[in-house]
């Protein structure tokens, strides 16, 4: 995967109760530990989210709380395709999905539960397949109260 098919990544943070939004500025080809090392620069009382779109296909949500990272793979059969996903399915030691399968979600849905986002809430929304990997990472922003900060980094990049 080039970096030019990465839509975008963004790290998100709270410090005293205040969310900021921040572009993850990554070099060469994103990977999986060179994500999670990008977000362990940032402070955050609850972890720090970080949130990548790849090429309007799916996405991930990784939470770096302390040393330990969780991981949210939007489409588990994306990892056929495509390198970073490939790195989120062995990360989560499940096995590689076949082409023909199901687009189902892999990893933790209740990756955000306890900042305001359901397991089951997070679950329904990545099955609506109407949506785009932006807008549902743009709703789970609203639902998590960075809606506003999530935009003006997103159009920074953009």
């Amino acid at each position: 995967m080039t970096t030019t098919e990465l839509d975008f990544a963004v790290a998100a943070y709270t410090e005293d109760g205040v969310w900021t939004v921040t572009p993850l500025a990554l070099r060469g080809e994103p990977d999986l530990s060179a994500l999670v090392s990008a977000l362990r620069r940032y402070p955050g009382e609850a972890g720090v989210i970080g949130m990548i779109s790849v090429d309007e296909d799916f996405f991930i949500v990784l939470r770096v709380i302390g040393g330990r990272a969780r991981l949210l793979l939007s489409d588990v059969t994306a990892a056929t395709e495509w390198p970073l996903a490939r790195q989120v399915v062995d990360e989560l030691d499940i096995p590689l999905a076949d082409d023909d399968d199901e687009q189902v979600p892999a990893g933790d849905l209740a990756i955000i539960a306890d900042l305001g986002m359901s397991a089951m809430d997070l679950g329904a929304l990545i099955d609506d397949v109407d949506l785009y990997p932006e807008e549902m990472l743009e709703e789970i922003a609203e639902a998590l109260g960075f809606g506003n900060q999530f935009h003006e980094a997103i159009e920074a990049i953009g």
